[in-house]
Parts: C-alpha cells; structure tokens; sequence
C-alpha cells in the first residue's frame, strides 16, 4: 500500500458522509505544528502559518511511517475525521488495498452467469432432494430475476422489489426459500472475490413469518384413522394393503414420509432402522413391537429390496402422500397432512410424560428449538393437569 491509496481509502470515506475533497498536491510551504490527540494515537490536527487547519492521521506500512491528510477543519467534524482516520489506520494494518479490490469486482460477471458458476460449483453439496427443489425454484423464480444486472451491483433495493413480488405471485414459504437460495449464493459471490466483504443486501431483507402448524390427531380421530387402515390391510386390493402399512409405520415412528417410502429392507436391523438418509443425515430409527409387526407382516418378494412395492406398477410406493388424501377422507380427517402424522407421534409422546430430549432422538432433531413446537397439549389434557395442581392445593390448604 501507499500514500495514494490511504488518500484513495479517505476519499472514498468522505463521500459516505456526503463530503467532496479534492486533494491539492502540496499545501502552502512554511511553518506548521502538529498536535496529536494524546486519546487517539496517529490522529492529529496539523495548523498552517496562513491559520489554515487540516485533519492528519499517521500510520506505518512496511515499515515506512506515512502521513495522509483528511481534510480541512472547515469542512468536517472532529468526530467525522476520527472515524476516518480509524478506517485508514485499520485498512493499512490488514494491509487491505481497494484498487485490488476494484479490480477484483470489475471482473465480476452478470448475476445469470454468476447463477450458472455457484450452481455448478456449489450443487454438488446438496442432497438429490435439496437439489431437486432448488431446481425448480431456480426455473421459476431466479433464472430470470436480475437481468442485466452484474453480481456486484446487486443491492438492497434490487433484492427488495424482487422479494415483494416474488411474494404476490407465489407462497410466503416459497419465497423464504427463494431468498434463502440468493442469500447463499451472495456469501459465495464474496468468497469468490466477486463482490467486497460483508455486502450482502438479503441481511437486511426480513423474512416472511413462517407459518406453525400445530395440527395433530386426537384419541377419537386416530381410532377415526385406525378403522379406515385396518380395512384397507385386511382387505384384498394389494396397493391399498401397503400403503396402509406405511401410514401405520409412520405414525408408530414419528418418521418422515420420505423415510418410510425409501425402507429397503437391508435397512430393517432387528429392533431399528438404520436409515441411510434423511433430513438430517443418516440416523438410527428404534421401533416398538407393534411396528416390527408391521414389517414382518410386509409381503416379501424376491429380488425386490423395498419394504413398500406397488404389485400393480412393478416399483416401489415413493409417493405415500399421493394416496393419503383418499385415505384421510374415508377417515373424515379434512385438511390432515401426511406430515401431521410425525406431529402426532410427537405430540402424544409428549402427552405420556417423555422429554423434549427424548422426543427429539426420536424423531432424529439435531436441536431442541425443533422439537419444542411438538409438545402441545390437548384441552383434556391441561384441564386434568389443572385439576389435579388444584386438588393438590386444596388439599394442604384444608
């Protein structure tokens, strides 16, 4: 670094604050005395034998001791010209230089062709079904969302109006993860040296409120639900006989649909299931008597790995939400989710007195914050909590 640049660093400062210094070559020769503020070491104010007044600061850069002026007292504040002069002091320290900077963002490319680069260097971190929905989102709503426009310039305002309208047009879940995807790909681009540190406009975005569904079955709706899928495995229709079988296992297990769906039966490990993927990564499923009498029930044919096989098509059931409806339906459980299921699960075990703990390893939560929103009581449940703390109270007050 040199003199020019900590000028160029003080230029540039001044210009945030709104003020326009041009730097003559050489001020008037003569006398001059400097006074150094005994509170903030390299910064100065420097007098002129015409009375002229300038802001100093000093710093050393290999090795060399250099002294950049930042401007006239006439012109800005003490307080604004030591914020300036902490910024020179600090750049020279890291030895930081903006032209190399300006370099490097004047090689950044259009946000299409940086969209192309971070998918093709940073997709291969994603699972295949984290790839698969961030593909789609790119079609619909990123591919064509900044045209024109370099990765670098990309700014507060830019992602703002984008965000709004992304909003309108689609789910406020839908959007959350859209801006989740460009907030990613903008830390990137500053790991890369396409854009400067700590410039990422989503910072300053606020989300949309995420929606908590809260919605879990009672004692009477699983009885409901229990009839319906006691039919469907008794009953002749093969399909309907394993698919059935799914939706008890889920909700024996807490799991998610996509983990059923995928059970190979290498998977089945005695008393667990040792699931080779999930949301969280590979982990241990622990399963009760009822739900190794599920599996063993599972019809069982040769060359075929999957616990869950559709007879009519010749391939595994992968979609369990697709026949859910029908099912959910007959059990007169209008708007039930598949997911609502794991909800269950969850919720009833903490109604039984298990731990957040417990119930996390459960469901396989890498934090508690998880699964805090699962443990919800029923208004049974509070009322006979209620009464019994009452008759307690009752009974030392009498």
């Amino acid at each position: 670094m040199t003199a020019l640049v900590l000028r160029e660093i003080v230029k540039q400062a001044l210009a945030e604050v709104g003020i326009s210094f041009e730097y003559p070559y050489r001020y008037q020769s003569g006398v001059r005395t400097t006074l150094w503020f005994a509170h903030e070491r390299g910064f100065g104010l420097r007098h002129y034998a015409s009375g002229r007044e300038v802001y100093v600061v000093q710093t050393r850069m290999a090795g060399r001791l250099r002294t950049v002026t930042i401007a006239p007292t006439t012109i800005i504040s003490q307080h604004q010209a030591l914020t300036i002069a902490r910024r020179v002091i600090a750049y020279a320290q890291v030895g930081h230089d903006p032209a190399t900077d300006r370099a490097r963002v004047r090689s950044a490319p259009r946000f299409d062709g940086f969209l192309d680069e971070y998918w093709r260097r940073w997709s291969s971190n994603w699972k295949a079904s984290t790839l698969a929905t961030h593909n789609v989102y790119r079609r619909l709503y990123l591919d064509h969302a900044f045209t024109g426009i370099f990765i670098d310039e990309l700014n507060e305002a830019h992602v703002t109006e984008w965000f709004a309208a992304l909003h309108d047009e689609t789910g406020p879940g839908a959007a959350n993860r859209c801006l989740t995807i460009l907030a990613n790909m903008l830390t990137k681009a500053e790991g890369w040296g396409y854009r400067l540190k700590n410039t990422n406009p989503c910072r300053a975005i606020r989300p949309n409120r995420k929606r908590r569904c809260e919605r879990f079955l009672s004692s009477a709706e699983l009885g409901q639900l229990g009839r319906v899928l006691a039919e469907d495995r008794a009953g002749e229709d093969k399909l309907k006989a394993v698919v059935a079988s799914a939706i008890v296992l889920l909700l024996l297990t807490g799991c998610r649909s996509s983990e059923v769906a995928s059970l190979q039966w290498s998977d089945v490990k005695g008393n667990r299931l040792k699931l080779r993927d999930s949301k969280t990564g590979p982990r241990t499923v622990w399963l009760g008597d009822e739900a190794r009498e599920v599996i063993a029930a599972l019809p069982r044919q040769r060359s075929v790995p999957w616990l869950f096989w559709n007879p009519v098509l010749g391939k595994p059931v992968l979609r369990i939400g697709n026949h859910w409806p029908s099912i959910r339906d007959r059990a007169g459980l209008g708007g039930v989710r598949v997911h609502d299921l794991r909800h269950t699960f969850a919720s009833h075990a903490a109604m039984n007195k298990e731990t957040l703990p417990m119930i996390g390893r459960l469901l396989g939560h890498r934090n508690s914050q998880s699964t805090s929103r699962y443990a919800h009581l029923d208004d049974q449940h509070v009322l006979s909590a209620a009464e019994q703390i009452g008759a307690a109270i009752e009974q030392m007050m009498s």
